[in-house]
């Protein structure tokens, strides 16, 4: 069922255990999402936790809360499961773990196509701004904690307030959070710093770009051994997308022998749509899949999918 907001406001309200999750490989507004509703609901007497099931980058440690963070490990009840930021099936062990009596989605991905109690809103740059949005409907003072978590959700799906997806009502989103609490400069700072090692994985992956599709198409591929090597590939992607006369940019990092990762931005194409062809999903600009085979199939599915749609839109 999709919900109203206040339909959505209305279950948090009412449920008094709740646990949070996110999509698997999850990013700043995964977490600052999930984090900043966990603040929010704390600040309402009730008991709230963030399950996710993978790794958080280490740069995301300036979030209060990023140490009560945990993997899905046994069992756990609760009141209320609230997935955010990705339809349930991207969730992994979280689903196994958690014996919830009811469950919410909380997403902005027009690609979500959830069954269930759902609130959908794809016109909304992050899903944190829905978060920020529910803050009113359930009557829940900002506190300096909370805005600081949802202004990093906000501020990393717009590309620090660059992309197309950047709003008016965004700004002045971002602009009360910090009023509230939030300083920028926090969580940019520690974002743009990186370790040492990082700076050599990031040199070793650029030696792995590959142009493809007549050039319209660029992508950084990983294999298992590679990828287990790296100590993060947070940002890779980037030093793709800006190459002169690429539209679509990929990342494809083989995680396990058979399972890869794969994100995708693109400038014009929707990526979304491709994505959604291997069960994935995200924006037009911004999407990302799972892949349950080798490297090499993998690569290979990807790059014909890819082409393929560049071929198609011109």
């Amino acid at each position: 069922m999709n919900m109203t907001l206040a339909e959505t406001a209305g279950k948090l309200l009412r449920a008094q255990n709740v646990v949070l999750t996110a999509h698997v490989n999850p990013d700043g507004d995964a977490i600052g999402s999930s984090l900043g509703l966990m603040h929010l609901l704390r600040g309402l007497g009730k008991e709230a936790a963030v399950l996710l099931d993978d790794d958080v980058p280490k740069a995301f440690s300036i979030l209060p809360g990023y140490e009560a963070i945990q993997r899905p490990e046994g069992e756990r009840s609760a009141d209320l499961l609230v997935i955010l930021d990705t339809a349930p099936d991207r969730i992994g062990g979280v689903a196994k773990c958690v014996q919830a009596d009811a469950c919410i989605n909380i997403d902005h991905h027009r690609t979500n196509a959830a069954e269930g109690d759902t609130y959908l809103a794809p016109d909304r740059a992050a899903t944190a701004e829905i978060v920020y949005e529910l803050a009113s409907e359930m009557k829940a003072a900002f506190t300096k904690d909370s805005a600081l978590c949802i202004y990093t959700g906000l501020a990393t799906d717009t590309g620090f307030f660059r992309y197309s997806n950047t709003t008016a009502r965004v700004m002045r989103a971002a602009a009360h959070l910090m009023d509230c609490g939030a300083e920028p400069h926090i969580v940019s700072e520690a974002l743009e710093q990186k370790p040492y090692q990082m700076i050599c994985d990031t040199a070793e992956a650029l030696q792995h770009i590959e142009r493809f599709a007549d050039g319209r198409a660029a992508g950084i591929f990983l294999d298992h051994e590679t990828t287990e090597r790296m100590e993060s590939t947070e940002g890779f992607i980037d030093f793709v997308r800006v190459i002169e006369g690429v539209d679509v940019a990929v990342l494809l990092k083989a995680k396990e022998e058979k399972l890869c990762r794969v994100s995708m931005r693109s400038k014009g194409t929707d990526v979304s749509a491709i994505a959604a062809s291997f069960d994935g999903g995200g924006h037009m600009r911004a999407a990302g899949c799972t892949l349950k085979m080798g490297f090499d199939e993998a690569k290979k599915r990807i790059m014909a999918a890819i082409a393929d749609r560049l071929e198609g839109e011109s």
